[in-house]
């Protein structure tokens, strides 16, 4: 075993880059070619990668100092012996050996003969990429000008990218940008022609370097600039190509993040930095996507490439009352909005023919009025719904390991959605295909009361299989309600009304029921739905058959 210093490599004798994270921590084992830290300037962010494998002892640096050429990095344990106690690191582009330290002006291809000395004239010249260090292509990740635009000498362009670093490309001399030949997204490489530049008085001065390979960040500066945003204050308007595309001005991150981000589609505004000085790391996107993934808020950026909408100011176009949301409001938005987003929601519409259901429910008043009960279709509706959920079990599952298993309920737990004044609430009437009419509507009676006086314990709103949304009275002839998950079904009941059907001979006045049944396409298919929709109708049809 050898022990060997791993040192900061020749960076273009830039003085003072800063430590802005440190990827490797002491007892990690690592690789060839792996990075090790980040360095980052007002100009350029790129990661160091490791020069030789092994075990990580002690590290050298910490994140906010100010490293130079020669500084050490870490100490290393490799597995054999080397020629030597000390190695230093290559920054790298796209995985690439050694940068060279100064690197190459942006060339400068001028049309018209050059001006004698002395002499002012107006020349196009054509701005290219200048050598980057790597033969292969880097991703052009946004254009910081339009066609039209004056430019200072050394006014960033462009912003290219790679999984190692970062740079901005400057304009070679001032002028008047005449034509763009890239768009945000496109792949270059040395030499690629990116804009048209109109010049006064000629190619005055040498093109600054691109920054990429020269972290010259001042020690002093009070505040982070952000690797890919800083943008001349001569140069604020964004390209066409890239005004469809979220600006990323102002964001602290560094090449690697952000690659990542255009991966997952992620828009870098929206995320929360946890590094030092709200610097956005890889642990940050991987927090946001699992977030968004596992309870989205109403309130919450969209992200991944939904859009947010705006804000309006209604006060100015009259008078207006504003008042927070209750709890329950906000968390049934959020459960509606998440079942949206992640179930493929289809709805079925049926009508149940209830005229001897309502007939049978006239009979049986003065009976319910000796119990103190208020006979609504309600409890049929639910007693009828455990019938067919029995008959039909597919529609009482539920997926589960991402959608790999599908979890069949032996049991007959069913919500019905209630509405409260504070917000709309889901109690669980359990084991209903063990109870009896009278029992289910006890059970309505004192759920009911419970929610509106917001005394439903947790334990009573979990464990359904299905629900039923009843508007009743209200009206409507047909909805299509939200699936609850982890359910894979809903019915939605509308307002029956009497309506002429035809019985062979002739119209009759019958009270039908309009149902609209929502489910989760992933599990049940339009026929699992109709089989179910058909005999829930036919069951609410003849009472009978759901009170034997």
């Amino acid at each position: 075993m050898a022990e060997t210093t791993i040192r900061v490599p020749d960076i273009g004798g830039a003085e003072g880059a800063e430590v802005v994270e440190i990827l490797v921590a002491v007892g990690d084992q690592i690789e060839l070619e792996q990075s090790l830290i980040v360095l980052e300037s007002d100009k350029a962010s790129m990661e160091i990668p490791a020069s030789a494998a092994g075990t990580v002892t002690a590290l050298n640096v910490a994140v906010g100092d100010q490293l130079s050429e020669g500084d050490a990095i870490l100490q290393l344990e490799t597995g054999e012996a080397t020629a030597g106690s000390e190695v230093t690191a290559a920054p790298s582009v796209e995985s690439e050996p050694a940068v060279e330290s100064a690197v190459a002006e942006p060339e400068v291809e001028t049309t018209p003969a050059a001006a004698p000395a002395g002499e002012s004239q107006s020349q196009s010249i054509e701005v290219t990429i200048p050598d980057i260090g790597t033969d292969g292509e880097v991703d052009l990740v946004e254009v910081l000008v339009a066609v039209g635009d004056s430019v200072a000498e050394g006014d960033s362009l462009v912003i290219l990218e790679s999984d190692k670093a970062s740079m901005e490309v400057p304009a070679p001399a001032s002028g008047t940008i005449e034509a763009l030949l890239v768009d945000a997204g496109a792949s270059v490489s040395e030499g690629t022609a990116i804009a048209t530049l109109r010049t006064e008085g000629g190619v005055t001065s040498t093109a600054a370097a691109p920054a990429a390979e020269v972290p010259t960040a001042p020690a002093s500066a009070p505040e982070p600039a952000p690797s890919a945003a800083a943008v001349s204050a001569q140069a604020p308007a964004v390209s066409a190509s890239t005004a469809e595309q979220p600006s990323t001005e102002g964001v602290y991150a560094g090449p690697a993040v952000r690659k990542l981000a255009r991966e997952f589609g992620i828009d870098l505004n929206q995320v929360k930095g946890s590094g030092p000085r709200n610097r956005i790391l890889k642990e940050d996107l991987h927090a946001f996507v699992s977030n968004a993934l596992k309870a989205p808020r109403s309130e919450a950026p969209a992200g991944a490439g939904l859009p947010v909408i705006p804000e309006v100011d209604f006060a100015k176009f009259g008078e207006i009352e504003a008042e927070p949301r209750s709890r329950i409001d906000k968390l049934t938005a959020d459960n509606m909005r998440r079942s949206w987003l992640n179930l493929p929601h289809v709805t079925q519409f049926d009508d149940a023919d209830i005229t001897e259901l309502e007939q049978f429910r006239a009979d049986m008043k003065h009976e319910a009025e000796r119990r103190g009960l208020k006979l609504s279709p309600l409890p049929f509706i639910l007693k009828a719904c455990a019938v067919a959920l029995n008959a039909h079990p597919k529609l009482k599952s539920s997926l589960a390991d991402a959608g790999d298993t599908l979890v069949s309920k032996h049991y007959c737990n069913i919500g019905m959605a209630v509405d409260t004044p504070a917000g709309l609430v889901v109690p669980v009437i359990r084991d209903i295909d063990h109870k009896t009419v009278w029992d289910i509507a006890q059970e309505v009676a004192d759920l009911a009361a419970l929610a509106r006086d917001r005394k439903l314990r947790a334990d009573q709103m979990q464990g359904g299989v299905f629900t039923v949304s009843s508007l009743g009275n209200i009206g409507g002839r047909g909805f299509t309600p939200i699936v609850n998950p982890p359910e894979v079904a809903i019915l939605g009941v509308s307002r029956a009304d009497v309506q002429p059907v035809w019985d062979g001979e002739t119209f009759v006045p019958r009270k039908m029921l309009p149902l609209s049944l929502s489910y989760d396409h992933r599990v049940i298919n339009g026929g699992d739905a109709g089989r179910f929709l058909t005999e829930l109708v036919g069951l609410l049809a003849d009472i009978r058959m759901v009170l034997m």
